[in-house]
């Protein structure tokens, strides 16, 4: 159990960066590319399939990292984090405009990989006390 909880949280911050790379880079990326503004990674539909990655991962990881560290911290840094991810997938830049739209994708997905580095370091911490203390555990 412990190791699926790493392990979820790892791919969870990694699917994070990926959304971020993928913002910041994706608009210097059609200037040489032109051919991506007609591919997937220019859609609409990537941001709603990223979305469709994130939210289970990061539920999964972060509902089985709180379970075993009791800090709610954690949920309180990353569940804005998928909000804010979430509503800019939803509005878009037809509500969000193109700079809005960046900037809550940037910013949810810095608050979930930040929730999930948190999460990560607390569980590291739990399990370091209990490999050299098992009474605490």
């Amino acid at each position: 159990m412990k190791l699926v909880s790493i392990s979820i949280d790892k791919a969870a911050i990694g699917i994070s960066f990926a959304c971020a790379v993928h913002c910041l880079l994706l608009p210097v990326a059609l200037v040489f590319l032109p051919t991506l503004t007609v591919g997937a990674l220019g859609d609409e539909r990537f941001h709603q399939w990223m979305l469709m990655a994130v939210l289970p991962t990061s539920l999964i990881a972060l509902t089985m990292g709180c379970r075993r560290h009791r800090n709610m911290s954690v949920l309180a840094m990353a569940l804005p984090g998928l909000v804010i991810l979430t509503l800019a997938a939803i509005l878009g830049h037809d509500t969000l405009g193109e700079s809005g739209e960046k900037i809550a994708t940037l910013l949810g997905a810095a608050l979930i990989a930040l929730g999930h580095i948190r999460n990560h370091t607390l569980c590291r911490r739990l399990q370091c006390r209990c490999s050299t203390n098992l009474s605490s555990c």
